[in-house]
């Protein structure tokens, strides 16, 4: 058994309680033919299922259903009754209560509120409810409405979606109405949400429902009349509709864009209505067009003698020709039975919501699939299997399958259904009917950019214009002018002033103004260049010290069998050269335009060659402490510090510095930056440092092997050697140091291309002072005082002159 709870009327009789006897049931009335179409809808399926011998073979489904009269109170009232098992009339307290069979599922409502209600109610005993038009996107709430589920998409994407049409054609000041009810007030609250981060502004937001007296409506109407705001959107049910266009078109209110959600948008009955040129241009989101094969014919096949006993069917028929079926006096005729329906055109015979009998039609299916896996159906299916609410609960919530026509159904783990929509536009055609014309797509399934899709399709706008309407709170400032926000409004309103020197409004942050404050032109990139005096003459200092090391390589190796090249480890000297070569050509990247790999070039290479260079001094300070030792009696430390234990050591320290600057480059790598915040006039390109703590640890690395190396070379310094090479270290790492001190301060605050000169200025001034202190000394004595350069003078055998 199936239950379905439909408006078959849309409002009821109010009625003053005087609370001395039971109240009695709603009195309904207004006729609302939509309801019977739905219920028709879920008919068909059904026989269409009983008829089929694929799914649920021997198996019959039938069904329940209730009016619930479009109130929420009768909405419940009827879902207990189908939840019960019993009829909505309470039985005598003599008749012993009976229990008939539950219902698998219940089908409906059509509106957010009654099924918020009715799903609160049953939700504790898990029976599914399916609906087929409430798209509240609070329904998606599993923690509120665990047997919820619905075959048409939640109003969390329809809502984002109509702000993303709306920011499309650049309307950023709108106005809003919207039904006071969940679907409404929860639509509209999305999107009011989205609205705002995409800098959309609402002038007015107002609510209303087709009950409220007419001068609630009349001050909506007053709100309309005052804004300045061209475009309204209008997230409204269709019976509220209804209401709406009755009083807009009263007040002749034209000249308005009209943007409507789903629940009003492709309904041609509203559409027919008198007055309906006040939305014409109309544009929104409507459910995607179908077409279910036979359905169509079946719910224009009915006939009251296939009812008969039923007084709600009686009066349907007599509301669909105008008739009566008891004889009656005056004008109107009497009911045959065998009325033409074909001669009859009105809300029932209209077939424009056949999207919507489509999601009828999946939900009895859905719930249809998931009998037949339950029963684990083949040939026959198993009826003594206990039908368990929660069993068909999870069951519906997992199926997937394909309708006839190809549909796929599925749900979410929200228990709703894909998202996607048609964008359609309003176009009166030549016989002045409005047609639903389809401008666009929207998926919710693709990426944000690519949801929004609208075809190269002519659109009419509001008063059959083909102009695309303005509506803004402020128009943009003109050039030389800059907005200043007015007190108390929202961000798109605005007055324009104008700009300060050397600033100009809506410029992109590469371009700057020109003189006249009216018009942009491109900022100069500023970088340290070869072309530049200063990247000129810091080019030249690297060269210059890669030319003095490349000569006192040579005289070293000319000279390397030499009494004091050989001294202290020759092959530390050579790979110290080596190694300051690299120091002065490293500084060479510092210079020119930053790319991505000559940011990341330039730190690395500088750290790596500067420990290698550190380390090889500090070997050779190493070298001077274990000589002096190995001197004094029961001392031999030159074997424990031999060459090969002296190229370890260099190659120990330099594989930490490595190690550092690869976890630098991985972790978060140099790049090439756009600086627009230095100067205003110029954009600054440099090489962001991506990871600071990688950069400081690069850079105390190198300061902790030379501080280490200092204190040695200063302990090593009155050593009594002739030719004592710790005092030379001494004073190269005394400059060294107080270089890379005084760098910090330096290259904290120096702007722009000047930090980039500075950390070059320090490169060749330690790279200098090495130089220096260390080869320069022993290049005088290979080319000036060769008598020197002997052993027994090296050994302190023959006094120094």
């Amino acid at each position: 058994m199936l239950g379905g709870i439909f408006s078959f009327h849309s409002s009821w009789k109010d009625r003053e309680e005087t609370y001395t006897h039971k109240p009695l049931p709603l009195e309904c009335t207004s006729l609302n033919f939509r309801g019977f179409q739905f219920a028709q809808a879920m008919l068909f399926a059904i026989e269409e299922i009983n008829n089929t011998t694929n799914l649920l073979p021997g198996i019959s489904l039938g069904y329940k259903m209730y009016d619930a009269c479009g109130s929420i109170a009768r909405s419940v009232r009827a879902a207990l009754a189908l939840a019960n098992g019993n009829d909505v009339e309470s039985a005598p307290s003599a008749t012993p209560c009976t229990k008939p069979a539950q219902v698998q599922a219940i089908m409906g409502e059509t509106s957010s509120s009654p099924c918020m209600a009715i799903a609160t109610v049953i939700g504790p005993f898990h029976i599914p409810l399916i609906s087929h038009f409430a798209t509240c996107a609070c329904l998606s709430d599993k923690t509120k409405y665990p047997s919820f589920l619905r075959t048409i998409p939640s109003d969390y994407y329809q809502s984002r979606a109509l702000a993303q049409l709306v920011k499309h054609f650049g309307w950023s000041w709108v106005g809003a109405i919207r039904t006071n009810d969940d679907y409404g007030n929860n639509g509209m609250a999305i999107f009011t949400e989205t609205a705002r981060q995409l800098g959309i502004c609402l002038e007015y937001s107002v609510s209303f429902f087709r009950t409220d007296p007419p001068d609630k409506i009349q001050k909506i109407i007053n709100v309309i009349k005052a804004s300045t705001s061209k475009v309204i959107i209008a997230f409204v049910s269709p019976l509220d509709m209804d209401v709406l266009i009755h009083e807009l078109s009263h007040h002749n209110l034209t000249g308005y864009q009209w943007v409507g959600s789903e629940g009003w948008i492709f309904d041609s009955q509203i559409a027919k209505m008198n007055g309906h040129h006040i939305l014409d241009g109309a544009i929104g989101l409507s459910i995607p067009k179908a077409h279910v094969r036979g359905m169509r014919e079946f719910i224009l096949n009915v006939k009251p003698l296939n009812s008969s006993g039923n007084e709600m069917f009686t009066e349907f028929w007599e509301a669909l020709f105008s008739c009566k079926f008891k004889q009656t006096t005056g004008n109107q005729r009497e009911c045959t039975g065998g009325e033409d329906l074909t001669q009859v055109h009105n809300s029932f015979t209209d077939m424009s919501l056949m999207p919507i009998f489509n999601n009828v039609y999946k939900g009895v299916y859905a719930v249809a699939h998931a009998l037949h896996s339950i029963l684990g159906c083949n040939e026959t299916c198993n009826d003594k299997v206990q039908l368990n609410p929660l069993t068909i609960l999870h069951r519906i919530g997992r199926i997937q399958f394909k309708t006839k026509e190809g549909d796929k159904v599925y749900f979410n783990e929200d228990g709703d259904p894909a998202a996607e929509y048609e964008i359609i536009n309003w176009q009166r055609a030549e016989s002045g009917f409005v047609e639903f014309v389809t401008v666009g797509l929207y998926d919710a399934s693709l990426p944000a950019d690519k949801q929004l899709n609208l075809h190269n399709t002519s659109l009419i706008w509001a008063e059959n214009s083909k102009q695309v309407p303005v509506s803004v709170c402020s128009e943009n400032c003109p050039p030389g002018t800059r907005k200043v926000l007015r007190k108390g409004k929202p961000v798109c309103c605005f007055d324009c002033i104008r700009c300060a020197e050397g600033e100009i409004s809506n410029c992109h942050p590469e371009f700057w103004s020109n003189e006249g404050r009216d018009a942009c032109v491109k900022k100069e990139a500023e970088f340290l260049s070869y072309k530049e005096v200063m990247g000129a003459l810091l080019t030249a200092a690297s060269l210059f010290g890669t030319c003095m090391t490349t000569v006192v390589t040579l005289i070293f190796f000319r000279n390397r069998k030499t009494p004091i090249v050989r001294a202290n480890n020759s092959e530390l000297s050579f790979l110290l050269l080596f190694s300051l070569t690299l120091c002065f050509l490293c500084s060479l990247s510092f210079i020119g335009r930053p790319s991505e790999w000559s940011c990341m070039l330039r730190h690395t290479a500088f750290g790596i060659t500067f420990v290698l260079c550190i380390s090889c001094v500090l070997g050779k300070t190493m070298v001077v402490l274990m000589a002096f030792r190995a001197r004094l009696p029961g001392r031999n430390g030159m074997k424990m510090f031999g060459p090969a234990q002296q190229r370890l050591s260099v190659l120990g320290f330099t594989f930490i510095q490595v190690i550092i600057c690869i976890l630098w480059l991985t972790i978060s790598p140099p790049f090439p930056f756009k600086n627009f915040k230095e100067f205003k006039d110029k954009i600054i390109l440099e090489c962001a440092l991506g990871s600071a703590v990688g950069f400081w640890a690069v850079l105390g690395y190198i300061g902790i092997l030379a501080i280490l190396c200092f204190i040695l070379a200063f302990l090593a310094r009155k050593l009594p050697d002739n030719f004592n090479e710790a005092k030379f270290i001494t004073f190269s790492m005394l400059i060294f140091c107080a270089v890379w001190i005084t760098f910090i301060p330096a290259y904290v605050s120096s702007p722009g291309k000047f930090s980039v000169a500075v950390e070059i200025f320090a490169i060749l001034a330690s790279s200098f002072g090495l130089l220096i202190c260390i080869f320069i000394p022993k290049c005088y004595i290979i080319l000036y005082k060769p008598e020197r350069n002997t052993k027994k003078n090296m050994m302190g055998k023959v006094p120094p002159k």
